[in-house]
């Protein structure tokens, strides 16, 4: 993790001239946020399978939702910003809606509803080759008395053949169907003029909240209980919860107020193998919590503290770190933690945490609602340390005094010598030394831990790299 050269930031190698420090001077700004614009909302509905995310897809003419030919593959609901003749708006992806669904398809239809109840305007998409079902005029009749503008998406006409059919739904009593094939693209740009029309001047739900919150990626294997946790942080079954694991597929976007303060969290699809091995859903959903995670500026890795660490848990800690994010574990299902147990995980820990003793820890219930409130000052503790950065002159002072007691190891015969070293960038912190050999690894992890007992980085990956200075040829071209 940072015991290793970081070839991929272009940080390691040789430098020739102390001179070529400058561009390392620690002076380094980020980008803060402009203040978002209050956008529309339009919820996209419909029963499962009738083409709800390739349509969504087709309109933000990106792939991002997640697409298969099985029904029920979209479980919550998803926020997308989307553009259009140079107008913002959000799209609401919704999974199948289903009027008096039981079980995991009646929580799945609740999440369209809600996602309805907070739209500007509903796009009702149907299935032209079947027609109106009765679940089309269940659903037209809750549409018909939202007081929302409603329109209606006859998908798959991919021909000329089938936009016949689509006259069919003026029963529905929505309006005018508008032939559509989210598959090839036929009609989306009429449907986007129809969809920017219907919006009213002023959006539904003010959402404009400053420079915006700290986001905060839930990551972890299947069924560990990041979406009860999602919920139990919300207040509401803001995210789609069922005993099957796998039943998160999308990043699921929440606006949570915890501890006076208000943070973006991100639920995402549990991981159950590498991104190179998925398939189909699994594939795309992996590639979304990925995404999520280096969207993301800290992650809390759930573990289920009432089972043995796995080979998933090790996996997703890996890759959250590798991504350089600020770092929270929270060992859930502490309520199913007895004595026993909690001695077994200690051993666990010691052994296989031993490279992220770092991050901050907590033992929470999702279940019961214990210590969910003590994560807001660790998310806090984290992202300061993710934030720090150490004036080039301070650590130069300190690094010369270490070095001095504790010189680095000889290697090939002579001593390399730390001549300088300054903070390349924060977010995470990355430092750049300046020496005359290669370090090795060992001093390298020995000076990780001293700046740690230093500067206190609890919860913040550390990234070290080393610049050998190159020997100067003399003038027969010998070094």
């Amino acid at each position: 993790m940072t015991d290793e050269p970081l070839d991929d930031a272009g940080l390691d190698g040789t430098w020739s001239d102390e001179a070529e420090w400058a561009e390392f001077d620690g002076t380094g700004s980020t980008d803060e946020e402009s203040a978002p614009v209050p956008k529309p909302v339009l919820a996209v509905v419909g029963r499962p399978n009738v083409g709800k995310s390739t349509l969504v897809n087709r309109l933000l003419g990106r792939r991002e939702a997640v697409v298969q030919d099985v029904p029920g593959v979209t479980r919550d609901r998803i926020a997308y910003e989307a553009l259009w003749n140079g107008r913002e708006f959000t799209v609401l992806d919704t999974g199948g809606w289903e009027p008096d669904a039981k079980g995991l398809q009646g929580a799945v239809a609740a999440q369209a509803e809600r996602a309805m109840e907070a739209a500007d305007a509903v796009l009702l998409v149907v299935d032209a080759r079947v027609g109106a079902t009765a679940t089309e005029e269940a659903v037209a009749r809750v549409l018909r008395r939202s007081k929302r503008p409603v329109l209606v998406a006859a998908n798959k006409v991919d021909d000329q053949r089938m936009a016949s059919e689509v006259h069919s739904l003026w029963s529905l009593g929505l309006g005018e169907p508008m032939p559509i094939s989210a598959l090839h693209g036929t009609g989306s740009g009429d449907l986007l003029d129809a969809v920017l029309e219907a919006f009213p001047a002023t959006p539904r739900e003010q959402t404009g909240r400053g420079a915006g919150p700290r986001r905060v990626a839930l990551v972890g294997k299947p069924n560990v209980g990041k979406s009860s946790l999602l919920n139990r942080l919300t207040g509401e079954d803001r995210a789609v919860v069922d005993s099957v694991a796998g039943t998160t597929v999308d990043p699921v976007d929440s606006l949570v107020e915890l501890d006076g303060e208000v943070w973006r969290f991100v639920d995402t699809a549990g991981l159950r193998k590498r991104v190179k091995t998925a398939s189909g859903t699994e594939y795309y959903a992996s590639l979304r919590t990925k995404a999520a995670i280096e969207a993301a500026e800290v992650a809390i890795v759930l573990i289920d503290g009432s089972e043995p660490l796995t080979e998933q848990d090790l996996r997703v800690l890996t890759m959250v770190v590798e991504a350089g994010r600020a770092l929270v574990i929270a060992y859930n299902k502490w309520d199913l933690v007895d004595g026993d147990r909690r001695r077994q995980l200690e051993k666990e820990i010691d052994r296989d945490l031993v490279r992220v003793r770092w991050a901050e820890r907590v033992n929470v219930s999702a279940l019961t609602g214990r210590a969910v409130a003590k994560t807001a000052p660790l998310l806090r503790t984290a992202l300061d340390s993710w934030d720090t950065r150490i004036p080039t002159g301070q650590l130069n002072s300190w690094l010369s005094d270490l070095v001095a007691a504790q010189p680095p190891p000889v290697r090939g015969g002579k001593q390399p010598k730390v001549l300088f070293a300054t903070q390349a960038q924060s977010r995470p912190p990355t430092f750049v030394l300046f020496t005359t050999g290669f370090l090795e690894a060992g001093y390298r992890r020995f000076l990780e831990r001293k700046l740690r007992e230093a500067f206190d980085f609890t919860g913040s990956p550390v990234r070290i790299s080393v610049r050998v200075r190159e020997r100067r040829k003399d003038k027969h071209g010998r070094r």
